[in-house]
């Protein structure tokens, strides 16, 4: 395991996929690095790769709004995600970027060692939690992976192309505030 400052170090010098050769920026992630609680998405957008920070274009305005609603923000949670450079096209990392990269978000996760874990959408869900994972059918279900209490919800861009799903995240989000709680965290 690398400690922090090698650990940005590799990720911001990585080759190991072709994802390094479109990208401005790799984008580690932010927030604590001693944070009780961990989201993790599937990889940056157009403004992520740009900014190089995680979830700071219209997804990541709505996940501030999302984070609120139980009294979390960036200050007391850290967000990264699955694949630190930006896929082209938004679209999804395909299976051999993700493995290129998984191993920065592990080490990630050793050296915060969150209690809990909220996946952002499928295909964090997926990775993190199981290949068969179902969103539509399982977000806001609990599991404990490692001694991490682990959960999904809907992916915040989901949420603006689908405004319909918005009221079940909320009712997630309840359920993340109920288990920080039973945790003893405090935010």
């Amino acid at each position: 395991m690398m400690d922090w400052d090698e650990l940005v170090r590799a990720a911001a010098g990585c080759k190991k996929c072709q994802l390094c050769e479109t990208r401005s920026n790799v984008v580690f992630g932010a927030g604590p690095r001693d944070a009780d609680i961990m989201f993790i998405g599937e990889g940056p957008g157009e403004q992520e790769d740009l900014q190089g920070e995680p979830f700071v274009g219209p997804a990541g305005k709505l996940l501030d709004d999302i984070l609120s609603i139980v009294d979390l923000n960036r200050g007391n949670c850290y967000i990264a995600n699955i694949v630190k450079c930006r896929p082209p096209r938004n679209r999804d990392p395909r299976e051999e970027e993700q493995e290129a990269c998984i191993g920065y978000l592990f080490n990630q996760i050793e050296l915060i060692q969150p209690k809990i874990v909220v996946c952002l959408g499928r295909i964090a869900a997926m990775r993190m939690i199981r290949p068969d994972y179902r969103i539509t059918r399982e977000h806001g279900s609990w599991e404990e992976i490692n001694r991490i209490w682990t959960t999904a919800i809907y992916h915040p861009s989901a949420l603006l192309r689908d405004v319909t799903k918005r009221p079940e995240t909320f009712e997630d989000m309840l359920s993340i505030r109920r288990k920080y709680r039973e945790l003893g965290i405090k935010v």
